[in-house]
C-alpha cells in the first residue's frame, strides 16, 4: 500500500501558472492544505474543485507560520509526513511517488526531511552521489517528518520569512537527525530575480528581505555558532555581499537601510514581522 500523505502550498499573489503547479501533483497526495497569505484577496475560486483541498486564507502570516499550520493540521489528521511547497515549485507525480516510495521503505527514524535536488539559476554543480545529506535545504519540495518536526517544536515563527529553513537544518543537526536529498530526483526551483555579473552572484533582494535576511542570519549565528561556527560566521559575513549590491545592484538605498535596520533590530532583540518600512506599512 502506497505511503498517504499530506502537502501543503502557501500562496502569494499566485499567478495562472502557480495554480497549474498544483495539478500537477494533487493526484499523488490525500490531502492539500493551500495557506493562502495574499492580503486582502480570496484566490480559492483559482484552485482546482477537489474535496482534496482544505483552504486557508490570511493576510500574510509569513511562511514559519504557515508551514506549521499545515504541519500540526497533518498531524491532526493522522499523517506522518507532510509534502511542503511553494507556489512556483514544480514538481511531479513521479518525483512525488519517489518521495513517498523512500520514506516508506528506508530507515527514517534520524531523518527529518527527504528531499530532491533543487535546480535553480545557482551556478552550483549537483553532487555526484544519488544520495547525500546537506546541512539546509529549502524548504519547498520536501517530505516533512512530522513526528521529528513535532519534537522539535517546528519552524521558527518570530523569523517571519527568511532563514527559516536554515535555522530548522542547524537544528536537525544539533539533534543528531540529518536531511536526506535523492540527486536522481530534481525539481525546478524559481529564486526570482537573480543575476551574475562575471562569476560573481548577486541576488538581488529587495531591502525588505535584506532587513530579514541579516536580522535572522545574526540571531541563527548567535544560537548554532556552536553547532557549526564556519557555516554561521559565513552567513553574517555580509561585506562581499553588501559591496556587490552598491556595485552591480538597483534600489541600493532600501537595501542598505534594510540591511542596516535589520542588524540594528538584532542588537535589540526584535523578532517577528516588520510592519513599517522606510515609511510605509507592509
Amino acid at each position: 500500500m502506497a505511503l498517504k500523505i499530506a502537502a501543503m502550498v502557501t500562496l502569494f499573489y499566485p499567478q495562472k501558472e502557480n495554480f497549474k503547479n498544483i495539478e500537477n501533483y494533487l493526484s499523488e497526495v490525500d490531502r492539500l492544505y493551500v495557506i493562502d497569505n495574499t492580503p486582502n484577496k480570496n484566490n480559492q475560486k483559482e484552485l482546482p474543485n477537489h474535496k482534496k483541498i482544505v483552504y486557508y486564507n490570511f493576510d500574510n502570516i509569513g511562511v514559519a507560520k504557515a508551514l506549521n499550520l499545515a504541519a500540526n493540521l497533518a498531524l491532526s489528521e493522522k499523517y506522518k509526513w507532510l509534502l511542503t511547497l511553494d507556489q512556483d515549485t514544480e514538481i511531479t507525480i513521479k518525483i512525488v511517488k519517489k518521495l513517498k516510495e523512500t520514506a516508506s521503505k528506508e530507515e527514517t527514524s534520524k531523518i527529518g526531511i527527504i528531499t530532491p535536488w533543487h535546480k535553480t539559476k545557482l551556478k552550483i554543480e549537483k553532487p555526484k552521489e544519488k544520495v547525500d545529506y546537506p546541512q539546509d535545504v529549502m524548504t519547498s519540495g520536501n517530505l516533512l517528518n512530522l513526528e521529528i518536526w513535532s519534537s522539535l517544536n517546528g519552524f521558527q515563527e518570530d523569523f517571519f520569512i527568511d532563514g527559516i529553513d536554515i535555522e530548522y537544518g542547524l537544528r536537525l543537526k544539533k539533534n543528531h537527525y540529518k536531511i536526506m536529498r535523492l540527486n536522481d530526483l530534481e525539481i525546478n526551483h524559481d529564486l526570482g530575480d537573480i543575476f551574475y555579473v562575471g562569476n560573481k552572484l548577486c541576488t538581488n533582494h529587495n531591502g525588505l528581505r535584506r532587513y530579514y535576511m541579516n536580522r535572522n542570519y545574526h540571531y541563527i549565528y548567535e544560537n548554532y555558532k556552536n553547532t557549526d561556527y564556519q557555516f554561521c560566521k559565513f552567513l553574517i559575513s555580509n561585506y562581499k555581499t553588501m559591496l556587490k549590491v552598491i556595485l552591480f545592484e538597483k534600489h541600493k538605498f532600501s537595501k542598505i537601510y534594510g540591511f542596516c535596520l535589520g542588524y540594528i533590530h538584532f542588537k535589540k532583540g526584535v523578532k517577528g514581522k516588520l510592519t513599517h518600512f522606510l515609511g510605509k506599512t507592509v
